[in-house]
């Protein structure tokens, strides 16, 4: 697996979807592209490349960067015909929704065989290493998720295989103890653990407690793995 960080988190993000897709592949449909700023670096020759938000207002935005090639439509329902794609990337976004195995039976339904579906997973994760993650690690009675394996598994179910992986550096993306307390006591982490409302202040006050706890730990490294259609 080879990791890439020398340049900004969306370039470096972009590359590595570059990584993945599959070879020849002539159609891209980046799934709840927000403002497009990582579908509008993904660049390669013959690669047409759309975009959908559920959004109107990151979808207007996106369609500046993509060509107008921009439709707004739940990740659960897609407005593309079934089996027409080479690929499908979902970037930062299983950690944010309940259904996973929907949102995933939907980018195969619309994937040809040996089409890739390209996701992150273990974002929470990610972010959270060190000191940070240690003081976590007690909470982390739920399966997030964009567990690795958990995807890996309902992937296997829908018919699409294990296709390889690749990481990129997040870089200037690592974050305060300061700031995970204020997420923990916002409920922020709903997808990556269990905490009951006591839990949740004891958490933030052990974070809130470190040593220099406005100071930023080391930038997350992304884990994007592919799945292909069977």
């Amino acid at each position: 697996m080879r990791i890439s960080g020398r340049s900004s988190p969306i370039a470096a993000a972009a590359a590595a979807i570059g990584e993945l897709l599959p070879a020849g592949a002539t159609s891209l449909l980046d799934v709840a592209c927000g403002t497009g700023i990582v579908t509008g670096h993904i660049t390669r020759p013959g690669l047409t490349v759309f975009g959908t938000d559920l959004s109107g207002g990151m979808a207007r935005y996106a369609a500046t960067r993509l060509g107008g090639r921009v439709l707004l439509a739940d990740c659960l329902a897609l407005p593309v015909a079934t089996g027409r794609l080479d690929a499908v990337t979902a970037i930062w976004l299983l950690h944010l929704i309940d259904d996973v195995p929907a949102m995933m039976a939907e980018a195969a339904r619309v994937l040809r065989p040996g089409g890739t579906l390209i996701v992150t997973v273990d974002k929470d994760a990610s972010h959270n290493a060190g000191v940070i993650g240690e003081l976590m690690l007690p909470y982390r009675r739920k399966v997030a998720s964009d567990d690795f394996a958990a995807v890996g598994d309902c992937g296997a179910r829908l018919g699409l295989d294990y296709a390889g992986e690749t990481a990129f550096i997040g870089r200037g993306q690592g974050r305060t103890p300061s700031k995970v307390a204020a997420a923990v006591r916002g409920g922020d982490f709903g997808s990556a653990l269990t905490l009951h409302e006591g839990d949740a202040r004891a958490l933030a006050a052990s974070l809130e407690a470190l040593p220099a706890p406005d100071e930023a730990g080391p930038d997350p490294t992304f884990r994007l793995i592919a799945l292909r259609k069977v």
